[in-house]
């Protein structure tokens, strides 16, 4: 198991409040993070959020730079009508990525298919409620910490997204999203490689 940077972790009220006026932020808003390509089923994420986003005031924030055959992504925004509604910052910069996990209500990551899956391990350590594929190595980094989904279902992702922001739902997991996170550190991932190579030898 790979593990996140210690700076993620949970911000004070006030580093929140001095980064959402910085940005530009809403104060309730659901984001994804990651690379704009196929395998991370953005179409179906916007598909989920056409179901809710008549239900709430929390735009849809989709931080990363363009991948490959990122084209299908904004056809379909055009197509549901949703260009008010979600909104495309960009690659975001390192520096401020654990801010933007700690800052937002809900993270979303509906990908097809992880070799690990560091961005929802950094969400629940800074305290974000995750929604999570349960495809891949996924349902591995996140067990019963975030709420598992069929990538493939934009009714069941807008259902845990909408789960997920009601405050008491929210905040078991982002309890629970703290206490799995901190199970993966580099210690245990080297300690866990040596003994690979050991047993190899």
């Amino acid at each position: 198991p790979n593990a996140c940077d210690e700076r993620f972790k949970p911000a004070s009220p006030a580093e929140i409040a001095q980064f959402r006026s910085r940005v530009g932020l809403p104060e309730r808003f659901i984001l994804f993070v990651g690379t704009l390509e196929p395998r991370k089923n953005l179409p179906n994420l916007l598909e989920a959020f056409a179901k809710i986003a008549t239900r709430t005031d929390a735009p849809l924030i989709i931080g990363g730079g363009k991948g490959w055959m990122y084209d299908r992504i904004f056809s379909r925004l055009e197509e549901l009508n949703l260009k008010d509604r979600v909104h495309f910052p960009g690659f975001l910069a390192s520096e401020d990525l654990p801010l933007w996990y700690a800052a937002a209500s809900v993270f979303v990551f509906p990908s097809r298919w992880e070799g690990f899956g560091i961005p929802p391990l950094e969400a629940m350590a800074c305290g974000t409620p995750v929604v999570s594929s349960n495809r891949s190595s996924l349902p591995e980094v996140a067990g019963d910490a975030a709420l598992l989904v069929d990538p493939y279902d934009p009714r069941a992702i807008a259902g845990a997204i909408t789960k997920l922001l009601d405050p008491a739902t929210a905040r078991r997991l982002r309890e629970a999203g703290r206490e799995r996170a901190r199970e993966f550190t580099w210690e245990r991932c080297a300690d866990l490689t040596v003994a690979a190579y050991e047993r190899t030898l």
